[in-house]
């Protein structure tokens, strides 16, 4: 169903991890983007990113904002699905699967305590390798080329990158086919999360739409422009276009 101008796939976390865990059991890849309103809003003014995201095989909304306009529009989404919470349900059926995870991203030394967090979770789960490539490594062919040679050598199954959007998104474009066979999540912070590098917004400001008021709190000086002058904005002009579509359509 299209929100923000995005095909969201309307499936419940449960739904999404066991889609992934059956395609990789049939030894097939793919590419798992959760769009949010940053998200959306790129790719509104973007024809290339939207591009990235249409080419993804499962997009999910990770934002309240996306959950509400599809309500909307009269076709409701069962709930969020985030990154962050993915990083675990995913790891935890690739423990069960026995499918090597990578995990790439991060500031130096967080991936690693992330998959030390993940391993002790899930007892089985192998972490084929994690790296932390350096700030503009994507404008360095020689060291985009170092972080492709890692990953392709690690030959995991489940990759975890959390570098942003569209960062994240472009790498994951450019190495698909060196592992066709791996399912790709663009997880932005999740890693730092599972980490603890980064605290996340208690359970109940996520379910109402307030985590992006948390992480301004935590990081005004990074965030206040993203949410206050970009998201914020774009939010409410999406919601109330849907809500006039909703309205123009009863009065028909």
């Amino acid at each position: 169903m299209p929100v923000a101008g995005v095909r969201i796939d309307p499936l419940p976390e449960a739904e999404v991890v066991a889609h992934v865990a059956a395609a990789l059991g049939h030894g097939h890849g793919g590419h798992l983007v959760t769009p949010n309103v940053d998200i959306c809003r790129a790719i509104s003014r973007d024809a290339g990113l939207r591009a990235l995201v249409t080419r993804a095989d499962l997009a999910v909304a990770d934002g309240m904002p996306l959950v509400w306009a599809a309500r909307l529009l009269g076709t409701p989404l069962p709930e969020r699905v985030t990154g962050a919470d993915l990083i675990w349900s995913l790891s935890q059926a690739a423990a069960a699967g026995g499918f090597p995870v990578y995990l790439l991203g991060g500031p130096p030394g967080v991936a690693e305590t992330a998959r030390d967090v993940l391993c002790a979770r899930y007892p089985g789960l192998v972490v084929a390798g994690v790296d932390a490539p350096p700030y503009g490594f994507e404008n360095c062919p020689q060291a985009l080329a170092e972080v492709r040679r890692k990953l392709i050598e690690a030959a995991p199954r489940l990759v975890f990158v959390g570098l942003g959007f569209p960062k994240q998104d472009r790498l994951i474009a450019m190495v698909r086919a060196d592992l066709p066979r791996a399912w790709f999540v663009g997880c932005g912070s999740a890693i730092a999360f599972t980490a603890g590098a980064v605290r996340r917004a208690p359970a109940w400001m996520g379910d109402h739409g307030l985590e992006w008021l948390f992480r301004l709190l935590s990081e005004p000086g990074r965030l206040a422009r993203r949410y206050l002058v970009d998201d914020l904005p774009f939010a409410l002009r999406l919601l109330a276009a849907c809500l006039m579509k909703r309205l123009l359509g009863k009065t028909r």
